[in-house]
């Protein structure tokens, strides 16, 4: 960070606070440690900042503004480019939940650094998936201003019953009622799904005989 205009010590903070904001909106909501002190600003002024409640740590290395002027759907967009949208995030997006989940569930790839999922905000709960299951269904949908890979519907309806115990008994039930009374579902990718998952029973025994 370079400037001609003399400033004292107090106009300096204040520039280097609105240069950090403005790098940390140009990037998507978040800063990397390094992308600030690439711009001349020393380390101890970040901790200052966060001290002072005018930074927000997201997770080591990473930053952001304290103003929400950033949703957290921006934030998972940039930070889990690379993810997907899966369980109780996955059914809200569809609507098929009606109460928006707490944390956000992601499915990853097994060989993902564990690190990158060890932040203070927003709550994220990471699945560590092998790559070719992680690829298997995947589709986009609108998000943040972008895209955000997601399930399909029929692929994640076969997750939701794989890992049934893992969901709330009664987001489970709203789950699989939404998803039969859905129009747009497939049958058969359902069942195309639910072999590759290996829940063709459990699928044929919660929703066939509704189908």
């Amino acid at each position: 960070m370079h400037t001609d205009i003399p400033m004292d010590r107090s106009e300096k903070k204040i520039f280097e606070l609105e240069t950090i904001e403005k790098l940390i909106d140009e990037q998507g909501g978040l800063a990397k440690t390094a992308d600030i002190e690439a711009l001349g600003i020393d380390y101890r002024r970040i901790i200052t900042f966060v001290e002072e409640g005018k930074l927000r740590r997201v997770k080591n290395g990473y930053y952001t503004t304290t103003g929400s002027t950033y949703s957290e759907d921006q934030l998972i967009a940039t930070m889990y480019p690379d993810g997907v949208l899966t369980m109780e995030s996955a059914l809200f997006a569809y609507g098929y939940l009606k109460k928006k989940p707490l944390g956000w569930s992601i499915a990853i790839s097994k060989n993902t650094s564990k690190s990158r999922f060890k932040v203070e905000y927003p709550v994220v709960e990471p699945f560590y998936t092998e790559d070719d299951v992680l690829t298997l269904g995947v589709t986009e949908l609108p998000f943040a201003d972008g895209v955000m890979k997601i399930y399909t519907k029929d692929r994640l309806i076969c997750d939701v019953i794989k890992y049934q115990e893992k969901m709330d008994r009664e987001d489970f039930k709203e789950a699989l009622r939404s998803y039969i009374d859905d129009d747009t579902k497939d049958v058969a990718e359902l069942m195309s799904f639910a072999i590759e998952r290996k829940v063709r029973k459990k699928v044929q025994m919660m929703i066939g005989i509704w189908l």
